[in-house]
C-alpha cells in the first residue's frame, strides 16, 4: 500500500474537466444525481469562472486518488457548497478525503470564505463521521434526497430514496444579523445558529410588521433528483394557498417524489406565516443555504409516495441524533 506521505495536493486547471468526468464514472457510472459532470468541457468553464473549485490528491507518479469539489453561486460568493467528492480504491484506508477536504477548507478560509455547507449520505455514518472530524456540524436532514437510481457503495443494499444529511463548517466570521424563525421552530433554529457559530439573533418581527398581499415565489424543477425547490423570495398574506397551488401542480401534474420549500429566515414576515404551512403537509428540514436569498433559509420539506423511517438514516453524533428526531417527529402523521 502506497505510504500516505506519498500525496500531492493541487487545484485542477480549467482544461482538466475530464479528470473529475472519469472519477465520477469510476465511482458512480452513469447514476450521477447532478450531469453536468459528465460534461469535461461545463466541468472546466465552471472551473474557468471562478464557480467551481476543483481540489485533487495524487500519487507522485499522477495517479489521482481523492478528488472533492466546491461550487459557488458567483466566483465572489461567501458560501461554498462542497460536493463531488470520490476516494478511489487504491486510496481507501488513508483518510484521503479528510485531507483533501482540509486542504480544500485552508484554501477556501485563506480567500475569506465564511463557510462551507456539504451533503453526506445519511445511508451510514462514516461521511458525515468525516465532517465532523473536520469541524462541521449538523444543520438539517433533507429526507428522500437521493434519488433510487444513484448507485455506489454507499447505500449498499438499501432501495428507494435515499436521505442526506446537512452539514455547515464555519471558516470565518460572517455578517451579524436578526434572524426571524416561526415560534413552532425557533428553538431548534437557534441551537442550529449557537452551534455552528454562525453570526445570527433569532429575534421577534418589528411591532406592526405587516404582510404583503401575495408571496413572491420562485420554482426551480431538478429533473436528475425528480425533485422541485420553493424558493419564497417575499413571503406574503397569501403564502399558504400560492404554496399549497404549486405543491399539488408539481406532485399530481409534474409526478415529482418530493418538494422543498426555502423561506427567508432575514426577513421578519416568515416568522409570521411560515407555521401556518403545516396543514399543507410540509415539515421541518433545516437551516440551508439559498443563493436567491440573503442569509440563510429555513428549510421544509414534503414528500410523496416516499416514506422514511428512522432505521433508515444514519447519523454520527448525538446532535446528529437530537436533530433527525425533531425531523422525524415534525413530518405528518399518516392518517
Amino acid at each position: 500500500m502506497m505510504s500516505v506521505v506519498d500525496v500531492t495536493f493541487r487545484f485542477l486547471g480549467p482544461d482538466e474537466g475530464t479528470v473529475l468526468t472519469g472519477a465520477i464514472e469510476a465511482a458512480y457510472g452513469q447514476t450521477y444525481d447532478v450531469r453536468w459532470v459528465y460534461d469535461p468541457e461545463e466541468v472546466g468553464g465552471r472551473i474557468g469562472a471562478g464557480t467551481y473549485v476543483s481540489c485533487v490528491a495524487e500519487s507522485p507518479a499522477g495517479e489521482l486518488l481523492c478528488h472533492i469539489g466546491m461550487s459557488l453561486a458567483a466566483a465572489d460568493d461567501a458560501v461554498g457548497h462542497s460536493g463531488q467528492a470520490v476516494t478511489l480504491p487504491a486510496a481507501r484506508g488513508q483518510h484521503l478525503f479528510t485531507r483533501t477536504k482540509r486542504h480544500l477548507m485552508d484554501w477556501a478560509q485563506e480567500r475569506g470564505l465564511a463557510g462551507m455547507y456539504s451533503e453526506a449520505t445519511a445511508a451510514h455514518p462514516y461521511s458525515q463521521k468525516a465532517n465532523i472530524d473536520l469541524g462541521a456540524h449538523e444543520t438539517g436532514f433533507l429526507l428522500g434526497w437521493i434519488p433510487a437510481s444513484v448507485s455506489n457503495d454507499a447505500a449498499g443494499e438499501r432501495a428507494g430514496r435515499q436521505s442526506a444529511a446537512l452539514f455547515y463548517t464555519k471558516l470565518n466570521d460572517g455578517h451579524e444579523r436578526e434572524v426571524y424563525a416561526p415560534g413552532r421552530h425557533r428553538e431548534i433554529v437557534a441551537q442550529t445558529i449557537e452551534l455552528c457559530r454562525l453570526r445570527g439573533r433569532v429575534a421577534e418581527p418589528p411591532a406592526g410588521c405587516g404582510l404583503p398581499p401575495r408571496s413572491e415565489l420562485h420554482v426551480e424543477v431538478d429533473r436528475d433528483h425528480n425533485l422541485a425547490l420553493i424558493t419564497v423570495l417575499q413571503p406574503g398574506a397569501d403564502l399558504e394557498q400560492a404554496v399549497g397551488g404549486e405543491r399539488r401542480h408539481l406532485f399530481h401534474r409534474e409526478n415529482l417524489d418530493a418538494v422543498y420549500l426555502d423561506l427567508p429566515l432575514e426577513r421578519p414576515a416568515t416568522a409570521l406565516v411560515a407555521d401556518h404551512l403545516e396543514r399543507l403537509g410540509v415539515s421541518y428540514a433545516g437551516v440551508f443555504p439559498n443563493h436567491r436569498t440573503d442569509g440563510d433559509v429555513l428549510r421544509m420539506q414534503s414528500l410523496h409516495r416516499v416514506r422514511v423511517k428512522a432505521d433508515d438514516v444514519a447519523v454520527a453524533s448525538d446532535h446528529g441524533r437530537e436533530l433527525l428526531d425533531y425531523v422525524l417527529a415534525d413530518l405528518p402523521q399518516a392518517s
